[in-house]
């Protein structure tokens, strides 16, 4: 049976999505985690890849078009399928091109009234009749919010069962494997459903709520539909309508409150805040942290940070996998810490990168006696502290630009080789690894890249980075050097095909000159993907590498 594709939610801010380009076309056969599209957001343009298997059947615009979020995106089934009816139903724009475009769609079945929809719920049975929940208005879907997500879990819900939203609401944050991110409502109405309770999780395109007017949505109807379609959403509360015998009235929900000690953060510490009310505090130089909200569920909004009142927030410490409880001597005792997303992701990417690309390793020395003086220098006169990272960075990126073979990436049938240098550097988070991506490296001076890499770091330990922030690499670094690490090997982030392990600046005992000194030494070893590159190829960059880090003023030049 053909499947939707929906337009996802790209970012926190996306309404609607520009296609930059299509990279298959009407009639091709799509796998599972072929590149569909390059999708052109309101923060960056991203590539899209299909999370289905079959031919593709049709296309909602062509290039350069726009699609609103959740609208039809393509559909993909099998060859020779009626999709009339999904095209009718999806919202399709008028330029779109259809593999069936001579198909007759079939009629839609006419809108139940408010009494017949009440009767329905009331005789539902087990066999949930078949509805295209992609075309419905009233239901809201589970976005795929990044790159890598195929299940969302709820942190927090900002509305409840029966409260009236609007356009623009925080609905709830939703926790993906790389971050917590608000999901906006991009529909009126009152809340009649929501497909999961805090804590739990929901499959991409998966029911998450229905928004309408109470009495005309038939949402034991569309619930049914949803667990037909493998949507079954645990423990889920709706605000269905009752028989028309039963006379007793639902208990009113109770109002949230917040205590006027608590400050706004959400369980995980994360401060809850509307985007106006960041925006304004980020140009003051507020801290969030500081602010008690009065919006809902204590939110901060913009009122709080313009009458600002100094105050001290304690959050609450988060358990992680860090934290070990004491224990009698003598005594077996552990602890059950659930996996996060990003935990998950992290095991399932790295297992297939290391089981599925043949990598070999290379490692080389580096004189560090010029770096460690001339960052000395910098240091005295630069507007930002310049680190050996942002060296090693920097050096990276000139390097990449002379040979492009090490940045390249793995395409299946085909290798990219790619003009442009975004280099990923690994910063390690409570719950994992994230890899934000300094865009253009090459082309930045050494008080950019240092700048930007703070910003990145001071981000994904606050969970604030977003999928433009960490999509797009095309080689990667992890410095473990801070932690003295003598050498280590990292594994590969697909889809590059190098990834730059660094290591500590030690002092030891060299030869200059036929005497022996102490000198400033550092390791690099580089992980390569041999379907891509061979063994001369990166020992040709990483020489390039030594020559610019053992003479920094080249970088320059």
């Amino acid at each position: 049976m053909a499947e939707v594709i929906l337009m996802p939610r790209l970012s926190d801010t996306m309404t609607e999505g520009v296609i930059a380009a299509w990279h298959k076309k009407v009639g091709d056969n799509v796998k599972k985690g072929d590149l569909l599209a390059e999708v052109e957001t309101d923060k960056a343009t991203m590539d899209l890849e299909s999370y289905k298997d079959g031919t593709l059947l049709f296309t909602g615009t062509d290039k350069g078009g726009k699609i609103q979020v959740n609208d039809l995106l393509a559909i993909i089934g099998k060859p020779g399928e009626d999709i009339s009816t999904l095209v009718k139903g999806g919202n399709a724009a008028p330029a779109a091109k259809a593999a069936a475009p001579s198909q007759q769609a079939s009629k839609p079945a006419p809108e139940a009234s408010p009494s017949e929809s009440q009767a329905t719920v009331s005789r539902a049975s087990s066999t949930a009749p078949a509805l295209d929940l992609a075309s419905m208005q009233e239901v809201i879907l589970m976005p795929r919010l990044s790159d890598t997500m195929t299940e969302g879990v709820i942190a927090e819900w900002h509305k409840k069962v029966g409260d009236i939203v609007k356009k623009g609401d925080i609905l709830a944050d939703i926790e993906t494997d790389k971050a917590t991110m608000e999901l906006e409502s991009y529909k009126a109405g009152k809340l009649l459903y929501t497909g999961a309770e805090k804590g739990q999780k929901i499959a991409v395109n998966d029911l998450l709520a229905i928004i309408g007017e109470e009495g005309k949505v038939n949402v034991q109807q569309i619930v049914d539909a949803s667990k037909n379609k493998g949507a079954a959403p645990p423990e889920a509360k709706a605000a269905t309508a009752e028989p028309a015998k039963s006379t007793t009235e639902p208990a009113a929900a109770q109002p949230a409150t917040v205590s006027s000690d608590t400050h706004s953060l959400n369980g995980d510490g994360r401060i809850k805040a509307s985007p106006l009310a960041k925006k304004l505090a980020s140009e003051k130089g507020i801290d969030l942290s500081q602010l008690h909200g009065t919006g809902d569920y204590g939110r901060i909004i913009k009122k709080d940070v313009a009458e600002f009142t100094p105050a001290i927030a304690a959050p609450a410490a988060q358990k992680n996998i860090s934290e070990v409880s004491s224990a009698p001597a003598g005594q077996v005792s552990f602890d059950d810490v659930p996996v996060s997303q990003m935990r998950k992701i992290i095991a399932k990417r790295l297992a297939e990168s290391k089981f599925s690309a043949p990598e070999f390793y290379l490692t080389i020395t580096v004189d560090m006696d010029q770096a460690v003086s001339s960052r000395v220098k910098i240091n005295e006169t630069a507007p930002v502290k310049i680190s050996f990272n942002d060296f090693v960075l920097k050096a990276t990126a000139i390097a990449l630009k002379k040979h492009p073979a090490v940045n390249s990436s793995w395409m299946g049938d085909k290798i990219r080789v790619n003009h442009h240098v975004n280099i990923g550097v690994a910063v390690a988070v409570e719950d994992g690894l994230l890899v934000p991506v300094v865009r253009f490296a090459d082309s930045k001076s050494l008080s950019q890249i240092s700048t930007e890499v703070k910003d990145f770091a001071t981000r994904a330990k606050n969970k604030k980075l977003q999928p433009a922030d960490w999509e797009g690499s095309t080689f990667t670094i992890s410095n473990l050097g801070m932690f003295g690490m003598d050498e280590f090997t990292a594994i590969i982030n697909p889809p590059d095909s190098c990834i730059l392990a660094i290591s500590s600046i030690q002092q030891i005992p060299v030869v200059k000159n036929g005497a022996i000194v102490i000198g400033n030494v550092m390791k690099l070893t580089m992980t390569c993907d041999h379907r891509v590159v061979d063994g001369a190829t990166g020992a040709a960059f990483l020489q390039t590498l030594k020559g610019l880090l053992e003479e920094p003023l080249r970088m320059l030049v």
